[in-house]
């Protein structure tokens, strides 16, 4: 008996390289995974309300498909651009004021240790008392009109910014500064040109915590002593029993506060080119 032994194959050719996944699959992909918990808690907001609750408890969690209509009844008729409009100013004034004052304050602090030795207790006190405990001093001592609305957002993205801020110059590589002081830079350019761009990451974050401290504590102070604002209508919805403009306003808020985090994480981006990209 004999066995045949048959030679093996021999491929003739460059050898196969295998196919990256295409882009825009890749792309889908992470925006299913990014999406999926909102969109399994949408399902949940307007399944529950329609299956699960009685008809009582139903009146004050409406479906999220009703939500949406009256979201969209005050788009069409202006109401929302309106409340909208009057809430982006104040917050968008208190913010670039407390951004104008704890950049510029947080690296002063950062950069010179006896300044900050001497501020260290103050700065200690003021960072751990509640801005939303502070907004009847604010009333009392500069009204219900726009100024203390404004003063209190200063007051709540301040600290966020500044202490950021400083935390960002402190992190800095000590190795960096040595090596920059070795090659004879002057304070000044060593300022510029190392402590400053190692900063900007932990500065953009103080930044974006700003942003959102701006919208969610101005939203509280409009509740109080206003006549526009996401705050006011919030509030007046719900004293009027008008429910699912209540829930509109909040989803207003909402998409409002994503749009302006996702807008500093793109600047961001922006000013930090030379940091090298996170594998996903």
């Amino acid at each position: 008996m004999t066995t045949t032994l048959e030679a093996p194959a021999v491929h003739i050719g460059p050898t196969p390289v295998p196919r990256k996944p295409r882009r825009w699959r890749t792309r889908l992909t992470r925006a299913a995974h990014g999406s999926a918990a909102v969109v399994l808690f949408a399902a949940l907001w307007e399944l529950v309300p329609r299956f699960v609750l009685d008809e009582s408890t139903r009146t004050f969690l409406p479906p999220l498909s009703e939500d949406l209509r009256a979201l969209w009844g005050l788009v069409a008729d202006g109401e929302l651009a309106e409340h909208l409009l009057a809430s982006i100013g104040r917050s968008a004034a208190g913010f670039a004021i407390a951004v104008a004052v704890g950049v510029p304050l947080g690296l002063l602090i950062g950069w010179y240790r006896p300044v900050a030795r001497f501020l260290q207790p103050l700065l200690e006190l003021a960072r751990n008392t509640a801005a939303l405990a502070l907004l009847p001093v604010f009333t009392l001592l500069l009204g219900i009109g726009e100024l203390s609305k404004i003063s209190l957002v200063v007051y709540a993205c301040v600290w966020p910014v500044l202490l950021n801020t400083i935390a960002g110059v402190h992190t800095v590589d000590p190795l960096l500064v040595k090596a920059a002081r070795s090659l004879g830079l002057s304070s000044p350019r060593l300022f510029r040109k190392v402590i400053l761009p190692a900063a900007v990451p932990t500065v953009f974050t103080g930044i974006r915590l700003a942003a959102s401290y701006s919208i969610l504590v101005l939203v509280a102070a409009e509740m109080v002593g206003a006549k526009a604002g996401l705050g006011y209508l919030i509030n007046t919805t719900q004293v009027n029993f008008l429910i699912p403009q209540m829930y509109a306003g909040i989803i207003a808020v909402s998409v409002l506060g994503v749009l302006v985090n996702q807008g500093f994480v793109a600047l961001e981006r922006r000013f930090s080119t030379w940091r090298p990209k996170e594998k996903a």
